[in-house]
């Protein structure tokens, strides 16, 4: 079967920050449909036990009062979380689908050790995590694609949803139901495209540089799978290229779709475990 068929369980976290490593869940959302199975939708809202910066809050629209008050338990949340995906990965067969996988999965890895709590791939047992990256697939098919302006970069979500004609609706943004069903509308888009001809894509699409999407046309999951491991170690080392041209010590983790966990030399109270 090829990657565009099947079952997706789109996936996205809303978090108090961009560390993965220290960052905590604020909401999560896991919206899984297709295959012979009911269309099932679920969101979390944590209490993420620290307060929530107002940069965090600025995006996400969620206080720490909100949070402490409406919540669950972080570790609650983390452990539905992680059971829903490994649920559908192990029973039902889903791909986990999303945009910049590698920040979603790697911060629930962390929140899980944080816990003492079985890791998503714990849960797997002898199961494949297939993943669907947009931001890695677009960057592949569309590898020249210049920032919209300079508040609204090349890969950002909005712009993926406008390039690929998906509906994009500014107040529910930053939303995670709303983000992951987005994410995976936008993977639809892109597996349309790969699977027809050049001649039937939209002409704005045509008109880009360089682009070309067969290389996802006709590939398994696990083939589209070891495919971005690839390429998102190919875009990252070009992205660390060009910031080495300012900062020579510049360095961007290629790791994907998550990445390894290094136990830190002494543990202290509040760090992952």
């Amino acid at each position: 079967m090829t990657w565009h068929f099947g079952r997706w369980a789109a996936f996205d976290l809303e978090t108090t920050g961009v560390d993965v490593e220290t960052d905590r869940i604020v909401t999560a959302a896991v919206d899984a449909r297709g295959g012979s199975f009911p269309h099932e939708a679920d969101e979390w809202l944590a209490d993420p036990g620290i307060e929530i910066p107002a940069e965090a809050t600025a995006v996400h629209k969620i206080t720490t009062e909100y949070a402490r008050e409406h919540g669950e338990s972080a570790r609650a949340v983390v452990e539905r979380v992680a059971d829903t995906l490994a649920s559908e990965i192990v029973n039902r067969g889903s791909i986990v689908v999303g945009h910049n996988v590698p920040f979603d999965l790697t911060l629930l890895d962390r929140e899980c050790r944080r816990y003492g709590l079985p890791t998503l791939v714990e849960r797997l047992g002898d199961a494949p995590l297939y993943v669907i990256d947009t931001r890695v697939l677009d960057q592949r098919a569309v590898p020249f694609r210049k920032r919209v302006n300079e508040n609204q970069g090349a890969r950002q979500l909005i712009t993926l949803a406008q390039f690929y004609g998906v509906p994009w609706e500014d107040d529910k943004a930053h939303g995670c139901s709303y983000d992951a069903v987005v994410a995976a509308q936008v993977a639809r888009r892109i597996a349309a495209l790969a699977h027809m001809r050049r001649a039937d894509w939209p002409e704005h699409v045509r008109a880009e540089r360089r682009v070309s999407f067969m290389p996802f046309r006709d590939l398994t999951p696990a083939e589209l799978h070891a495919a971005q491991i690839e390429w998102a170690a190919e875009q990252a080392a070009g992205l660390q290229k060009h910031f080495r041209k300012t900062d020579p010590t510049a360095v961007v983790d290629g790791a994907w779709p998550l990445r390894p966990w290094a136990a830190p030399a002494a543990e202290t109270e509040g760090a992952p475990a």
